[in-house]
């Protein structure tokens, strides 16, 4: 099948190199041509594991070209992926007018009936804007589907490959049919995964799954809080309530806050659209300040054992990303709590194994960037773990304590036992591990 995937940004570029993979012809179009310009060399933007050898593979084979002419690849193509960003309005609404732009230019190139997919993150009702724009702009028959990502960010090709469920919301029977065929090869293994629905349910299962993520992290930080101060172990409660089945295991890890490009930008814009149609979600606005309490709670517990004043100290921190396997800083808690440190006076030595060049945009040369863990721990006040990446999980324990200059050990992401942190010589504190 000819395909058209409009934005080559995370979701467009995951998608057009794994719908290349498996036999389709894939053209995808940004207006950046320096970004165009880097991919046809396979150099890609963003790191997530396995894109760059699927990228590369594919266009070798000639599945998969890249090109800022939109209307060159809607006319060549049976289905138009819109994949463009969908960037959060001041007021948390999230910002339809890349989405809408690239809705109408579909529209003055269509020669033939299309299928024009929403693929974007959008506000239920979306798609039916997107029929308003490409209409406005022709006479020729196409059909609009809202066909929503639900990607993580690290495993992307793998959640791509193997879904657990396509999701595909869709009022017309032959869109319904290309829709089914194009992602065949992706559900012929574990049953039927592909969820017809109408389009408006379609757009809010994305939201709604977002959101009950979202909550559920919440809620495991709070519990978390109560947990130090009743002397209780987060992790065995975990365990505990994980082992319900109604509940499951799934994201009930305590750690510095959720970030990321989906989770805080798609609960604001779940709570905006209730609010415009007079609805209040009481729940979600309280998962959302939980969460910007949450991201200070490792610069809360530095300051309660270095001292308010950090002026003249020295603090490593291990993780930059939002998340292991990722280079996304965005909504990251590393970056409340670096501006906190250094705004405490504070000096930070920072490592991560991938978001280094991310983190430089941001802070620029306010923070030294380490080249490996160790030269972050060392002459360190405080080690401070952010991010859960595999290279922290079971480092030279004895060589860090070595290194620090005082042996605290602030562990943000619960990655180490308590008793074996102490037996070495650390003075550990985690998030929601007892010892009020």
């Amino acid at each position: 099948m000819h395909v058209a995937v409009i934005g080559s940004g995370y979701v467009g570029l995951v998608a057009g190199a794994c719908l290349a993979e498996t036999g389709n012809d894939v053209i995808c179009v940004d207006k950046d041509e320096e970004k165009i310009a880097r991919l046809r060399r396979n150099e890609i933007p963003i790191y997530e594991p396995g894109l760059e050898p699927m990228v590369r593979r594919n266009q070798e084979e000639g599945r998969l070209t890249f090109t800022t002419d939109l209307g060159a690849a809607v006319r060549a193509s049976r289905v138009v992926l819109i994949a463009v960003g969908t960037p959060p309005g001041e007021d948390g609404s999230a910002d339809l007018q890349h989405v809408l732009g690239v809705a109408r230019e579909i529209g003055r190139h269509l020669d033939g009936h299309k299928v024009v997919v929403t693929k974007s993150t959008v506000p239920v009702g979306t798609a039916e804007k997107v029929r308003a724009a490409v209409r406005s702009e022709t006479d020729q028959p196409f059909a609009v589907c809202s066909n929503p990502e639900f990607l993580k960010e690290g495993a992307a090709i793998e959640d791509f490959m193997k879904p657990d469920r396509v999701v595909i919301g869709v009022d017309d029977e032959e869109a319904k049919s290309v829709m089914g065929e194009l992602y065949g090869p992706f559900t012929r293994q574990g049953g039927n995964r592909v969820l017809f629905m109408d389009i408006a349910s379609a757009e809010v299962t994305k939201y709604a799954a977002n959101a009950m993520l979202a909550t559920r992290i919440s809620f495991m930080n709070q519990m978390a809080r109560f947990c130090e101060l009743v002397g209780a172990d987060v992790n065995n409660v975990r365990l505990g309530i994980g082992s319900d089945q109604r509940i499951g295991r799934a994201f009930l890890y305590p750690g510095p806050g959720y970030g990321g490009s989906c989770f805080p930008k798609d609960v604001k814009a779940l709570i905006h659209t209730a609010e415009e149609m007079g609805l209040s979600l009481a729940v979600l606005k309280s998962v959302e300040a939980v969460n910007e309490e949450q991201k200070r709670v490792v610069l809360h517990k530095t300051s309660r054992y270095l001292g308010d004043d950090l002026g003249g100290k020295i603090v490593g921190i291990w993780g930059l990303a939002f998340k292991a396997e990722t280079d996304d800083m965005r909504e990251s808690p590393t970056i409340p709590l670096i501006e906190g440190l250094l705004a405490a006076g504070a000096r930070v030595q920072a490592h991560d194994p991938k978001a280094t060049d991310s983190a430089r945009a941001i802070f620029g040369d306010r923070v030294m960037y380490a080249a490996d863990p160790y030269s972050a721990a060392h002459g360190a006040d405080a080690l401070l773990i952010m991010t859960e990446w595999l290279v922290y999980r079971n480092p030279d324990f004895e060589r860090v304590r070595k290194l620090l200059r005082r042996p605290l050990l602030i562990d943000g992401r619960n990655l180490y036992d308590p008793e074996r942190m102490a037996a070495i010589g650390f003075e550990y504190h985690g998030i929601g591990r007892g010892g009020r």
